[in-house]
Formats: structure tokens, C-alpha cells, sequence
């Protein structure tokens, strides 16, 4: 099963980049941002629970979906890529095995624990 579920965020990475290439941004952009939705984990240095909760808010598909809508909708291409990047970073971490987090622990994920062999 993870093989698979790997498989579909690589399905789900790979419509980001077809996203991206629709729109009117250098190629470069995208590999310069796609980390950045990483500055989620900042929270970490308040607490889990605030880390939890930063990281899921920039790893979350739904958000990154809506965001993504929201610039098609209001024609704005910042908004645009932003939805885009999220979407991607979110797809290529969960291919990592990085999945959203639970408040008590980092490495406790929607995926299981991080690092553990199965």
C-alpha cells in the first residue's frame, strides 16, 4: 500500500509542475520556492501543538487547493503559484514519507511514524 500511496503523490507532483508550466513564470520560480512551505515549522520553536498546527496549515492539500482556486478566480497569478507550490511541496513530502502532523509529536504523522519500518 505505501507504494502505491507513494505512487499517487508522484501522480500529484507531477500535476504541479504540468500546473506550472501553464502559467507565465520562468521555470526557475518553481524550483526556487518549492521548499518554501517549510517556513510552516517555525512554529516547532513555541511548541508541538504550535508547530503542528503552522506546519499543517502550509502542507494541507485543501488549503493549497483553495488558494489555488482563489487566484484563478480573482485572475491573480502570485496567488496562483502560491497555490501551486503548496500543492506540490505538500505531494513531494507525503512521497517522503512527511505527512500532516499530530500536536504531541514531530516525527507523529497522519502516515504513521516517521522512520518506522513496516
Amino acid at each position: 500500500m505505501k507504494t502505491s500511496l507513494k505512487l499517487e503523490e508522484l501522480a500529484m507532483f507531477g500535476l504541479s509542475i504540468y500546473l506550472f508550466n501553464q502559467t507565465d513564470f520562468a521555470w526557475w520560480w518553481y524550483l526556487a520556492l518549492i521548499l518554501t512551505p517549510d517556513i510552516g515549522m517555525i512554529g516547532y520553536a513555541i511548541s508541538t501543538k504550535v508547530g503542528a498546527f503552522t506546519y499543517n496549515l502550509f502542507h494541507h492539500k485543501a488549503v493549497a487547493i483553495a488558494v489555488l482556486c482563489l487566484g484563478w478566480y480573482m485572475g491573480n497569478s502570485a496567488l496562483e503559484l502560491a497555490g501551486i507550490i503548496l500543492f506540490g511541496h505538500a505531494s513531494m513530502d507525503r512521497m517522503f514519507g512527511y505527512g500532516l502532523k499530530y500536536p504531541d509529536h514531530f516525527k507523529h504523522t497522519h502516515l504513521g511514524w516517521m522512520n518506522e519500518t513496516n
